[in-house]
């Protein structure tokens, strides 16, 4: 039984999550002209028990590994540790693993470096808000629908010890 926090479905938020689906492609599109590369991090994060965080946003469908972009004068495992702490409450207790680095293809020129996180503590379960909709531990083998294609190649690139790919 997964840990996941629900949130509320309702027309107000079907409402929010389609201006938020807006505001990212806007964002997206920003990006493309202004930064015309872009880099990122996501963290698979494991808990003691071994299972895997993940989070689902109310601005893109599906569930992923938490992580964002790098800002400017912000080192890769600066983001990491920022994104991981606003997206779940998690905080290191061992120093992450580079994994694998990847280019994405659905949003042009974007790297992503993926990082393994192991025995994340969280201090406050992540509650809903605007951003994120759900976020929870899950065992590797018992994942939540809807998981996003990428986040399930990762999973099973790390899960089978096979190389990573080159594509996100």
């Amino acid at each position: 039984m997964s840990e996941a926090f629900q949130h509320p479905t309702s027309q107000q938020s079907m409402h929010q999550t389609w201006r938020g689906r807006l505001l990212t492609r806007l964002l997206h599109v920003y990006f493309r002209l202004q930064r015309p590369m872009t880099l990122g991090v996501r963290g698979m994060a494991f808990d003691r028990e071994g299972r895997i965080f993940l989070v689902r946003h109310t601005y893109i469908p599906g569930w992923h590994l938490p992580g964002g972009g790098i800002e400017v004068d912000e080192t890769a495992h600066e983001a990491l540790i920022r994104e991981v702490a606003e997206e779940g409450n998690l905080i290191l207790t061992e120093p992450p693993k580079l994994f694998g680095f990847y280019f994405n293809k659905a949003v042009r020129r974007d790297h992503v470096a993926l990082y393994l996180l192991h025995n994340v503590m969280q201090t406050a379960p992540r509650l809903p808000d605007r951003e994120i909709a759900e976020a929870g531990f899950f065992a590797p083998t018992a994942l939540p629908q809807g998981v996003s294609t990428a986040t399930r190649m990762r999973i099973a690139e790390v899960m089978s010890g096979m190389p990573p790919s080159p594509l996100w």
